[in-house]
């Protein structure tokens, strides 16, 4: 996550620099320096500014789990945490899910593919352009 997004979604919940320093348990000081972009966002915080960001998508919807909408199979479904847990509509916010046949190795690998996916599109508003974007999706591949 990047500077000016960050500071978009910040405005998008509709908080101040201090109101977000105290929702993400941070200091003001460094609210101000990501979106200066004198810091990296560190993952932690990516996380939780995503999480907040989907839980003010609105209306509420019950969305299709990851696994429909991806069409796993079972044999990939039984390895992957998003199933284990129940959570297919916060894949995206868990580490060590299949996706792609794969676990990715990091956070940042991670996002790159899930930023890409119908799953977290349809949880997370774009902010670009405040449509989500709909896009042809493989079936989960075998590993």
């Amino acid at each position: 996550m990047g500077k000016k997004e960050f500071s978009t979604v910040r405005q998008y919940l509709g908080k101040t620099q201090s109101q977000m320093a105290q929702l993400l348990g941070i200091s003001l000081k460094a609210i101000q320096s990501f979106e200066q972009g004198w810091r990296n966002i560190p993952v932690h915080i990516e996380r939780q500014v995503l999480f907040l960001l989907a839980s003010k998508k609105s209306p509420p919807q019950k969305e299709k789990p990851c696994w429909v909408i991806r069409k796993c199979l079972m044999e990939i479904r039984r390895n992957c945490p998003a199933w284990e847990f129940q959570v297919g509509n916060l894949c995206w916010f868990i580490n060590g899910t299949i996706c792609q046949g794969e676990a990715q190795e990091s956070w940042q690998k991670k996002m790159k593919i899930c930023r890409q996916c119908k799953v977290f599109q349809t949880m997370v508003p774009s902010l670009k352009t405040g449509l989500r974007l709909k896009i042809f999706l493989p079936p989960c591949l075998p590993y």
